[in-house]
């Protein structure tokens, strides 16, 4: 897999490659997300249980099965845990406070906007006419939306606004740690050291601190189930989202990434029973527009 990885960085195949990653790693992040806001569970229970699976499986491999990451990088390491912390404690407010299919959007469309910034002043990546267009129908639709979900939504009405306020935030973040993983998964030879590592290290806070607070209890079934499946998303998700910035642009890639609104659309109506409605589904489709604009007019 890493040598595949080695022949098709900089190359057409690298660039396609990157595309259906980014697709994919939308797909399973609204997937992700709905699982830890949906259920029986408050979204620290279900994250604690997530990064429990995660840690678990992350373990061995980094330890014993990829090469250890150099001494020269672990400043990036460190800073990766305490920016992933951020954003997790940022997302978990944010789904306590919103309904998914509220805040899900403008976390996500918030943070491609970043990182494009981001992108530009760290690794030089410019955009043509057309992408700019496409970042442009991206802010039209986040913007609409929240402006729509203002005025109209009434479930957690009372925390709507500190939700979206946390959700821009959230957004920001994504920024933060998509730009700085890419430059850590670029800055070692084997990809799949910072990925391994990547999930052990970061997956270790929110257990601990349930743990201090002795919130620790006997898991149920239906919990460890969870955590198990969620923790599986997490590794297809993170992991295809760093792979396609290795492969290609990290602005592109973030944008296409953001074609997750939709699906969260979809699995908020059918799976979290959350009324969607035509207004926002075609802000939300605004959104996700807007990153397949930016991809296919580079």
């Amino acid at each position: 897999m890493t040598e595949w990885i080695f022949a098709i960085e900089g190359t057409p195949a690298g660039r396609n490659a990157a595309l259906w990653l980014a697709l994919a790693a939308a797909f399973l992040h609204a997937l992700f997300g709905a699982l830890q806001k949906g259920g029986r569970y408050d979204p620290w229970t279900s994250r604690t249980a997530m990064d429990v699976a995660i840690f678990c499986i992350a373990t061995p491999v980094a330890l014993f099965v990829v090469p250890w990451p150099p001494l020269r990088l672990w400043w990036v390491l460190v800073g990766m845990v305490m920016i992933q912390f951020l954003y997790k404690a940022l997302q978990g407010a944010t789904y306590q406070r919103g309904a998914y299919t509220v805040v899900y959007p403008v976390v996500r469309g918030t943070g491609p906007l970043f990182t494009v910034l981001g992108a530009g002043a760290i690794f030089g990546e410019t955009f043509t006419a057309a992408q700019w267009l496409g970042v442009a129908i991206l802010i039209v639709g986040l913007f609409g939306l929240s402006a729509y979900n203002l005025a109209k939504i009434t479930v957690n009405r009372a925390t709507l606004g500190p939700a979206l306020g946390l959700a821009v935030l959230t957004g920001l973040m994504v920024a933060v740690y998509t730009t700085w993983n890419a430059f850590g998964i670029r800055s070692v030879a084997d990809p799949f050291t910072f990925l391994a590592w990547f999930f052990m290290l970061t997956s270790w806070d929110f257990p601990l601190i349930a743990a201090l607070r002795g919130k620790w209890r006997k898991p149920e079934p239906h919990l460890i189930r969870l955590g198990l499946f969620g923790g599986i998303i997490a590794f297809g998700s993170f992991g295809s989202i760093m792979l396609a910035t290795r492969l290609d642009s990290v602005g592109e890639a973030a944008i296409l990434r953001e074609t997750s609104t939709v699906f969260a659309a979809l699995i908020g109506w059918v799976l979290l029973k959350e009324s969607v409605g035509p207004r926002r589904l075609i802000l939300i489709s605004l959104i996700a527009l807007g990153a397949v604009v930016v991809e296919f007019a580079a």
